[in-house]
């Protein structure tokens, strides 16, 4: 079988407009498990968007938009049910930027032949296909985009918002993308470990060939920036898809601001849907009643949802975009805050 059989099915992105969550998770509410979970979380997520004192921060960890969540975020974005982002590289550059450029992720198969994959240059994520060549188009336009800042160091939130004047510039060749979307409406966008992608291919080939003067990802500068929010906001609530670094980074600028002496409440709200197990100590899987014993997550509003993010994340959106209570809450525009 050729490269074109295999890359012939293109993933498709779920629409939360298209349907209504609102009685499943009314129903889920009386059920048991993760179900009632979910439903307990989703009323969470719907007293974040009430609370017009609150920033919501969306973290992001896992393959999710190469497996048809890149609708939901852009989604949450253009409707104001989001403030800022915090995300893994491979989300944001390898799927969002990746599709803007005018590429797709294809439905594949678990079981097919690896081997047989890396000599067509096809790239595997469990069940869907990427064009490796493509890939490396993906990875010389970050080297492009990167050739024309400023040789200095900057934030990840910073080379983001260049990708979105380049998308702005040469024109976005998808139905949408988050990465444009948060550039439109001022929803910063953080990859703390920025390298750790396609992103870092760029980078490495830009410093290559500029070894004299070259610009640099300041990951301290992503904390301090995501600091800063804290202390503008009255209010903090956080939903973690995933855990990861995201989730770690996110979680530990309520710590920073007591470090700086200016010590901001815990993130009042909390929701995390994970697959993650608690068992090993590790940080994807550890509890939000957990992350309270370090003064981070306050224990009032915050759930726990073990559940795959491509089954809980368009219910929990869906829900939350059809009950409404997004359409009266303000823009937060966060990016205003480093536009000086």
């Amino acid at each position: 079988m050729g490269k074109k059989d295999l890359l012939r099915k293109s993933v498709e992105h779920i629409d939360i407009k298209t349907f209504d969550a609102r009685p499943i998770v009314d129903a889920y509410a009386s059920m048991a498990f993760q179900a009632r979970n979910l439903s307990v979380a989703a009323e969470i997520y719907n007293r974040m968007l009430s609370d017009h004192n609150c920033k919501i921060i969306l973290t992001l960890a896992g393959s999710l938009f190469s497996a048809g969540l890149k609708h939901v975020v852009a989604d949450m974005i253009d409707h104001n049910m989001v403030d800022s982002i915090v995300s893994t590289g491979a989300i944001i550059v390898d799927q969002d930027f990746f599709e803007a450029l005018g590429f797709k992720h294809y439905i594949g198969s678990p079981y097919a032949d690896d081997m047989a994959l890396q000599k067509l240059a096809i790239d595997r994520i469990y069940d869907t296909y990427i064009d490796e060549d493509e890939l490396r188009i993906c990875d010389m336009t970050i080297a492009d985009i990167a050739d024309t800042l400023p040789p200095r160091p900057h934030s990840s939130r910073e080379f983001i918002h260049a990708m979105g004047t380049y998308l702005e510039k040469e024109g976005l060749k998808a139905e949408r993308s988050v990465i444009y979307s948060a550039y439109k409406k001022g929803v910063p966008i953080f990859v703390p470990a920025f390298s750790d992608c396609s992103a870092g291919f760029g980078l490495v080939y830009h410093q290559w060939h500029k070894k004299e003067e070259h610009l640099t990802i300041d990951s301290v500068r992503d904390f301090r920036e995501l600091t800063e929010i804290k202390l503008d906001a009255k209010e903090t609530g956080i939903i973690m898809v995933g855990g990861g670094v995201p989730k770690n980074f996110t979680q530990d600028i309520v710590v920073a601001t007591d470090i700086l002496g200016e010590e901001k409440p815990m993130h009042k709200y909390a929701i995390q849907l994970t697959v993650a197990d608690e068992r090993d100590g590790g940080l994807s899987g550890s509890t939000l009643k957990e992350a309270c014993s370090w003064g981070k997550v306050d224990l009032k509003y915050q759930q726990m949802v073990f559940g795959e993010a491509t089954i809980t994340l368009p219910l929990l959106a869906s829900d939350a975009f059809h009950r409404g209570a997004w359409k009266d809450r303000p823009p937060g525009n966060l990016s205003s805050l480093f536009m000086k």
